[in-house]
């Protein structure tokens, strides 16, 4: 028993906060997207809205270009905007966050 509660604290110190609430999106099953704001795109799969993506770092026009650099994103993944790469901020799945 001690031996687990000392894993269990080990993992607890190696692991980075920011890792274990990291969120990850296969953005490339989206098929639209919507521009949010200056900083903010919400990706839809059909009519739903199947993930949102905070660019904190970027500005985002009404009529800017998206390209993602890889199907499946995470937070500080990068993407493409108007020809110009830019860290993701946060990556928030509809189906774990409400938006």
């Amino acid at each position: 028993m001690k031996f687990f509660v000392a894993l269990v604290v080990f993992i607890g110190l190696v692991v980075p906060p920011t890792i274990a609430v990291c969120d990850c999106v296969d953005l490339g099953r989206a098929n639209d997207f919507y521009i949010e704001g200056a900083h903010t795109i919400l990706f839809y799969a059909g009519r739903r809205p199947y993930a949102q993506v905070s660019l904190p770092y970027c500005i985002l026009y009404s009529d800017s270009s998206i390209r993602l650099t890889r199907s499946y994103t995470c937070d500080t993944d990068r993407i493409v905007v108007d020809g110009e790469e830019c860290m993701i901020g946060s990556v928030k799945s509809a189906s774990t966050s409400q938006f």
